[in-house]
């Protein structure tokens, strides 16, 4: 039986403090919970309306559906909660980079995680003030990839100074990234917040900056959701050399 403390403690998770205080996080569902299985986190601790489905019965507890609507965060919980330890990501030295600038919305930060992914990135680097990527609403909006894709929090700034590649920055206001002419191979790419863009100090530190055109100039939206940016940019890094084959 799951006592009520335990039940408080699942849904303080929620809370940053919390997750580091406690270097535990939730999953929930059972896809996502069998991709971080296979990855190198670990399952601190299982519940579940239907056990079976895991055979990890030495770390599960058996959950009525009442008390998995008490702790889940989703609005149809899905039979399974998992309790994951933290892991702190270092970063990986390579010749192209994401960065993301102050990213408040946990949603498209966990869009971003799972495009990434699907385009063959293997980390993202945040600013240390962006959404944490162990936030129930980020890890499920990854749907698993947060378990392949690492995270890493530091200060811009002093990143890109200490990198002897190109910067470029997104933006509205920028050339159409099919004007791109320079090796695609190599370069920072920094995407900004969803309200206020990248921040001046970065800016300031972009050799040019680069937008998703419009079909047509007829078309009145004004600008495209974050993840939705990231997205077709990422695509276009890795897709566009392929294509020239």
């Amino acid at each position: 039986m799951v006592t009520k403390n335990e039940l408080k403690y699942i849904r303080r998770l929620n809370n940053k403090s919390e997750r580091i205080k406690n270097n535990q996080f939730v999953v929930e569902g059972k896809k996502s919970i069998k991709d971080f299985l296979s990855s190198d986190y670990e399952l601190k601790k299982l519940f579940s309306t239907h056990p079976e489905e895991f055979n990890l019965y030495e770390i599960t507890q058996k959950i009525s559906l009442s008390q998995l609507k008490q702790i889940s965060f989703l609005k149809s919980p899905n039979k399974h909660l998992g309790l994951f330890e933290i892991k702190n990501k270092e970063l990986k030295k390579d010749s192209q980079y994401i960065l993301i600038d102050s990213i408040n919305d946990p949603g498209n930060l966990g869009t971003i995680i799972r495009s990434a992914e699907w385009f063959g990135f293997k980390q993202i680097i945040c600013s240390k003030n962006s959404v944490d990527c162990y936030n129930p609403k980020v890890v499920q909006a990854s749907m698993g990839s947060l378990s392949r894709v690492d995270i890493i929090y530091t200060d811009l700034i002093k990143f890109i100074r200490n990198e002897k590649i190109p910067v470029f920055g997104t933006s509205t206001e920028g050339k159409s990234i099919l004007e791109f002419s320079k090796n695609i191979n190599s370069g920072i790419w920094i995407f900004g917040s969803e309200a206020n863009g990248i921040s001046n100090d970065i800016s300031e530190l972009c050799e040019s900056f680069y937008s998703i055109p419009k079909s047509n100039k007829e078309i009145l939206t004004e600008s495209l959701n974050l993840s939705t940016s990231a997205s077709l940019v990422m695509s276009y890094l890795k897709l566009f050399n392929r294509s020239l084959d």
